[in-house]
């Protein structure tokens, strides 16, 4: 796998590393974990999936995260993202909407000894009272770009985000001040991620 994603354009050597190191047939079901090492994306309870390697490893890679930061992400799912930023060294808050994925999640990246700071929560508030973030990583299409998450992310931060509906155009923003005019935007290229669920949907406090 690794060696199919230094094909794919992946250089950096401490996502390679934690890719190596993160077992992801351990965030699948059993009946699927045949195909846990191929670059393909997988379902995972609650209609959600789990992505495919070279996101996985493309995103963190955008991140150009240090050992230590504090990075918020935003979209917990299967939990195999959080792994990997966990063996990158980074300091993880990760949030997730649905309950029972919640509910599996969280466990799982215990009994792996990975440990992020988990959270119930709507994605599109973030974690205000855990800010600012050095870094924020969305998993999921966001129709936009939430200004809640933008005011979470610390001066010199950076934001990973796909933005889109049906299909979505990977995002790096740069936070260079306070004032939207110091937000700093790089395309990435179109990716198809599921969407990211409104607030309206969120039943939690």
């Amino acid at each position: 796998m690794v060696q199919h994603l230094r094909e794919k354009g992946i250089d950096d050597q401490r996502v390679l590393e934690a890719m190596t190191e993160v077992p992801r047939h351990l965030f699948l079901e059993t009946m699927l974990d045949y195909m846990a090492y191929e670059d393909r994306a997988l379902p995972i309870k609650c209609g959600q999936t789990i992505s495919q390697p070279s996101t996985v490893a493309f995103q963190s890679a955008l991140l150009d995260a240090q050992p230590e930061m504090k990075v918020l992400e935003v979209g917990t799912g299967s939990g195999y993202q959080t792994a990997v930023l966990c063996a990158m060294g980074l300091k993880v808050f990760t949030i997730e909407r649905q309950k029972e994925l919640y509910d599996i999640t969280k466990p799982r990246l215990e009994q792996l000894h990975y440990r992020p700071k988990c959270f119930l929560g709507d994605g599109y508030k973030g974690l205000p009272e855990y800010g600012p973030f050095d870094r924020i990583l969305v998993t999921c299409g966001a129709p936009y770009v939430p200004s809640d998450l933008i005011a979470q992310l610390k001066v010199g931060g950076v934001m990973i985000i796909p933005v889109g509906d049906e299909q979505q155009e990977m995002l790096r923003i740069e936070k260079k001040g306070e004032t939207p005019d110091l937000l700093v935007q790089q395309r990435f290229g179109d990716c198809k991620f599921v969407p990211m669920r409104k607030r309206l949907d969120y039943g939690g406090k």
